[in-house]
Parts: C-alpha cells; structure tokens; sequence
C-alpha cells in the first residue's frame, strides 16, 4: 500500500487531519494500528493544548428510558461541529451512559466507563481526531413516577432542549408546553421557586427605580405600583404564570390544568448560555494552523 493510500486509510479510521496521519504513518514505519496509537498519544497531548480555548458552541440533547431522562450540554469551539458525525456519535455515547447511571454531579459523569474509557478520556479522543476543543458542560438526570409523564422539545436540532416532568398525560399539550419553555424562556417552575436572593434584588431595583419617578404620589399608591411591577416581573419568569404562546388569553398554569395536567418541573438547556465567547478572526487562525 503506498503512502498516500495509508494516509487516506488512516484518515478515514481516525478522523484526524492530514499532515498529523502522514507523520503518523512515518512515525510508525507504515503500521496503521501503531500510527493509530500514535495519534491517540500525540493527539491527546495536543486536546490537552486546547484546554485555555473557549468551548460555545455544540449542541444540547434529551434522551428519555422509561421513568428516567437526561438533558445534557456538549460544547465544542464552532457550530461547523453539530455537523459531523463523530460529534454526533459522541454526544449520542455520552446521553446514553448518563441516563444508564446514578451520577449526580460532572465529575461522577466524567468519570463513568465506555467500553474501557472514562466520559473524560472519551472527549478527549473526540478532542484529537475533531480538532476542536470538547466539552461536557453540563447535564441532568431526572427520574418521574408512573402517573406522570415527560415531555421533550429540541429547537433548531439541539440548540436548545426542554424536558419536562408533568403529572397527568396529555402528549399534545404537554409537547406545546415544551416549545412554550423553548421559545419564553422561564428562570422557575413559578414563584415558590424563586430564588430569594433573585426576588430580593429586583424588588430592591423596582421600588428605587418607582420611588424616584413616582412624582409625589401618595405613599400607598407607590407600593401597590411596587407590588404591581414585582408581580409582572414574577409573571415573566416563572413558566407556571406566562401568558401560554399558544394561547396567550389563557397561563400556562391553566393551559396545563385544562388539558389534566400539573407541572411538576422542567429544565431548559441553551447551547452557550452565560459563555463569554471571544471573537476570533478566522483567516489568522487558519494561518496559524497552517503554519504549525
């Protein structure tokens, strides 16, 4: 087999790039298998370079198994990632070991197993062969009841993912309510759950910002405007008070109690939510990568 037919051999059984398998295949006198474990050495080496490279984008996902579910976040540094196929593979492997394990936090699911490979050895190798620096950002595992049901939604094909744990089953409803989660947005479930720190603040923010435009308003008429801001503040974060997008006369509350439902919780994933992304100019990068 000549040179350049072991590279493009090496290329299509690694996924690594072409000047990194030609050394590969020099450095192992020929032997594919050994220029393989070349590449996965020096590979990893080099994801490990990656470390300080800011991960944004990639692609969120829900895998549902019976009474138990995953949402998860797998980040990589450019969207030109959600298409290809190893990504893909990759996230795929990873949702379904988490929804097949008890782990709580990212450490215990970058430490879980695949077929002799932790979750962290497992990017780091997509890390090598992808090119891109990999990141399990976040995930979480939910388990419901036999009464109740879940609900999913994937917006632009993993940009965002919404599972929902409803009491009661309504498959069309609670499907709307999903893309309701997707498109509004809700920080909680509604306002028992709002954090009181959060509450706390923006209440403190509303009653400065009412009291200095309130032009000598009589004091009980500027605390029911207070009480009326921090309520139309509550209705815009807690899901449970929205106005439901599909009918926007009805809450999203009363739109689930109609259809015989009860929202019990709901997460939402956003691919790149609260990263700072840095802005890079492409045309050097490629340069760099060229001269490397």
């Amino acid at each position: 087999m000549s040179l350049a037919a072991k590279v493009k051999d090496l290329r299509e059984r690694t996924g690594a790039g072409m000047m990194d398998c030609k050394k590969a295949i020099e450095a192992s006198d020929g032997n594919i298998d050994q220029a393989i474990d070349w590449l996965r050495e020096n590979g990893i080496a080099k994801a490990a370079k990656k470390g300080d490279r800011v991960a944004a984008e990639g692609l969120t996902k829900v895998v549902i198994e019976g009474n138990k579910a995953v949402i998860l976040e797998l980040n990589a540094e450019t969207d030109f990632v959600a298409k290809n196929d190893q990504f893909l593979e990759l996230l795929n492997t990873i949702a379904s070991t988490l929804v097949a394990s008890d782990a709580k936090t990212l450490e215990e699911g970058l430490a879980l197993e695949v077929n002799g490979q932790t979750v962290t050895e497992l990017i780091a190798t997509g890390t090598a062969t992808i090119g891109e620096k990999i990141d399990l950002r976040r995930f979480e595992i939910i388990e419901k009841t036999d009464a109740q049901s879940f609900a999913d939604y994937s917006h632009m094909g993993g940009n965002i993912s919404v599972l929902l744990v409803l009491d009661g089953t309504n498959d069309e409803v609670a499907k709307q309510i999903a893309m309701h989660v997707a498109a509004a947005n809700p920080l909680f479930l509604n306002e028992n759950n709002v954090d009181a720190e959060v509450l706390a603040k923006e209440t403190a923010i509303i009653t400065k910002e009412t009291k200095e435009n309130a032009g000598g308003k009589p004091e009980n008429i500027v605390e029911k405007m207070i009480t009326g801001r921090v309520n139309k503040y509550l209705e815009e974060i807690c899901l449970t008070k929205q106005a439901f997008v599909v009918d926007p006369s009805v809450k999203v509350e009363k739109a689930a109690e109609n259809a015989g439902l009860t929202i019990a919780g709901f997460s939402r994933f956003e691919v790149g939510e609260g990263i700072e992304k840095v802005e890079t100019n492409f045309a050097e990068e490629v340069a760099q990568q060229m001269k490397a």
